[in-house]
């Protein structure tokens, strides 16, 4: 479907970055830069650890924020190259139009082991499992911080939440008013965004947005025209009423793209979204919210297509009770409608499925002291294929200091069988091999056992550490059928486990007022086996073709009152299944401040190399390259 299954990269360039406009819209200044110290930037208020605010210091996860001011920075012009500025992201381009992006290991094509969310909205398509990343697009402007936990998160989020959460958390439009025209040109993209927000009322503030991108053809490995470039245009809304003690959210996209191939069918991606979020504010931490949103993904060729819609409301309650403990609970309703337009050797059958996911979920923070805090978890959640799963979560936090944070869990976290697991009808070879879903599927499973601290070292400096040990379960492999009659028929099973360790270690330092560092590090070792039984078809490196190390570092300048500069080196070991060849790249971005309305740019990515492989699928050809890629820009505000 689309960019999957196929293995090409693509890098786009960096659009501008903001400049100081109309008034109640100043945008990030240098100034605004200069003033974040390390202190701000741990007490960062975060949501998606806890399901309820508390500073990123007292995070008893391995979180890491990407902030607004990071994005600024950088100038990143989507969802793939912000994800990079994450040290313990695993981020790879595939071709012009996909990309494989997790956590903690089993990356690819189709890695379906990381939820994403925006604005609390899952992205992920139950075809899968996955994240059809050329589906997402949020204007880099409009992104107010990503959170990314590294580990499970199902106790509060939910199946497929196995490696890692993130959550993409949009700005409110009263923190965008005025107007915005962006444009950029560069020989991997070009593209151009309008934005403007306003007031209705008081408590009433509105932005409507558009935005067109073009990204021409990478190259494959043997040097050909690799005709896989897109294009894609989106527009949307967002309105925000804020009358005394509510804050209620209306927001909606829509968008369509078109991508090449290198076999004939060209892919048609359509669809939108729409969001209605409400949160009142009882008063002494407590508080009441309901999400609930619609959407929908079109995905069509010449040779067959993919429609689904989705309906999700869910209610939260946080209760303090008394002065040492905190309640959070909820539950939930998601329903699926999906239809297929088959053609040739790849039907799902039936061609059209209602699926439906049920969850109610609790968890209790108990302060035992005044440094040492337990929080206890536990979310049921029943889906048309798996039944019902029970997800618990136990974590200890421990305060020694006030700058220093030691927290230890253990999660379960499943992945929940797909309509691909189960549904899929794939003729491999005519006559002679087919590969077909198994209703008997079961839910693939982790258990998780994390340890990690996080410190304030002094005002200037920052680190934080986490370690983990994974154990695996029921891991998807390919059987033999029980047939004995041609074609040949396989099956997908679950004959595979095994565990995964690793470290990651990421810090922040400020040697000046006008100069910050951040570096990360981590290691990952990975080792799966087949059950005994297992027809052993596949190879153990389907599950996932994953670096075993991982190291960058950037460096954010100010360079005078109006320049800044921003360089990110980074490292990825060597993937080995198939083999991709370790790399080092580097992306820097120039952001001059001619004056309060406008702004230029200078972009470079991947500048270390003409093009390099970082990605592809087992059994291809060849692979897509990643080309070197120099871009100018302005952002002005009216």
């Amino acid at each position: 479907m689309g960019g999957r299954g196929r293995s090409r990269l693509w890098i786009a360039v960096a659009a501008a970055v903001g400049a100081a406009g109309a008034p109640h819209a100043r945008a990030q200044s240098i100034d605004d830069l200069r003033r974040m110290s390390i202190q701000q930037l741990e007490n960062t208020v975060v949501t998606s650890v806890s399901k309820r605010r508390q500073p990123l210091s007292e995070a008893a996860a391995a979180a890491f924020v990407i902030t607004h001011d990071d994005i600024v920075r950088s100038g990143a012009t989507n969802l793939a190259q912000i994800l990079r500025l994450d040290p313990n992201l695993q981020v790879a381009h595939i071709d012009a139009n996909s990309h494989a992006i997790t956590a903690r290991g089993f990356n690819g094509n189709a890695a379906d082991k990381l939820l994403v969310l925006i604005d609390g909205r899952s992205v992920y398509t139950p075809l899968f499992g996955g994240v059809f990343w050329d589906e997402q697009d949020v204007l880099p402007e409009d992104i107010e911080r990503i959170e990314v936990i590294d580990g499970p998160g199902a106790t509060l989020w939910g199946a497929n939440a196995v490696n890692g959460v993130i959550n993409i958390i949009t700005r409110t439009a009263a923190d965008t008013q005025g107007g915005l025209v962006e444009l950029q040109a560069g020989n991997r993209e070009t593209r151009g965004a309008l934005q403007y927000g306003g007031a209705l009322a008081d408590d009433l503030n509105y932005r409507v947005y558009a935005e067109h991108f073009t990204v021409p053809h990478d190259r494959t490995s043997s040097g050909v025209p690799a005709h896989d470039g897109w294009s894609r245009g989106q527009g949307g809304f967002r309105l925000d009423w804020t009358p005394p003690g509510d804050t209620v959210t209306l927001e909606g996209d829509l968008y369509r793209g078109d991508e090449q191939n290198m076999s004939p069918a060209r892919v048609d991606i359509s669809g939108g979204d729409l969001q209605l979020n409400w949160r009142r504010d009882l008063g002494d931490d407590a508080s009441f919210q309901v999400v609930s949103y619609f959407d929908e993904q079109r995905r069509f060729t010449s040779l067959g297509g993919y429609s689904l819609q989705t309906y999700d409301v869910e209610f939260q309650h946080t209760l303090p009770l008394g002065s040492r403990q905190t309640v959070v609970w909820g539950a939930g309703y998601r329903a699926y409608q999906d239809h297929f337009v088959n053609y040739g050797s790849v039907v799902y059958l039936p061609p059209s499925s209602l699926e439906s996911v049920a969850d109610v979920f609790g968890q209790d923070t108990l302060s035992i002291s005044d440094s040492l805090d337990l929080i206890l978890g536990l979310k049921f959640e029943k889906d048309s294929y798996a039944g019902i799963a029970t997800l618990p979560t136990a974590r200890l936090s421990w305060k020694p200091t006030p700058d220093i944070l030691v927290w230890a869990a253990a999660s379960r976290a499943v992945r929940a069988p797909t309509l691909f697991d189960e549904d899929l009808k794939d003729t491999l070879v005519p006559g002679v091999v087919v590969l077909t879903g198994n209703r008997r599927f079961l839910p693939e499973w982790v258990t998780a056992y994390e340890v990690g601290a996080r410190a304030q070292i002094s005002a200037a400096a920052s680190i934080s550490a986490s370690a983990y040990y994974n154990v695996y379960d029921n891991l998807r492999s390919v059987e033999f059928a029980p047939t004995v009659r041609p074609p040949l028929v396989l099956e997908w099973g679950n004959m595979m486990q095994g565990h995964t360790d690793g470290l990651e270690v990421w810090g922040d330092y400020r040697p000046t007022r006008w100069w910050r560092l951040t570096a990360g590090f981590n290691l990952m070792h990975e080792a799966l086996r087949f059950k005994p039984g297992a027809s052993a078809v596949n190879n153990l490196g389907e599950a996932g073709d994953d670096p075993g190390v991982q190291a960058s570092v950037a460096s954010n300048m100010n360079l005078g009152r109006h320049l800044s500069w921003h360089a990110d080196l980074r490292y990825v070991g060597a993937l080995p299944h198939p083999h991709i060849a370790s790399y080092v790249e580097l992306d820097t971005n120039l952001i001059w401040t001619i004056n309060e309305r406008v702004q230029l740019l200078l972009s470079g990515r991947n500048l270390l190399h003409a093009q390099h492989l970082e990605y592809e699928e087992a059994g291809a050809p060849f692979g897509y390259e990643v080309e070197r890629s120099v871009s100018v820009g302005t952002r002005l505000r009216f």
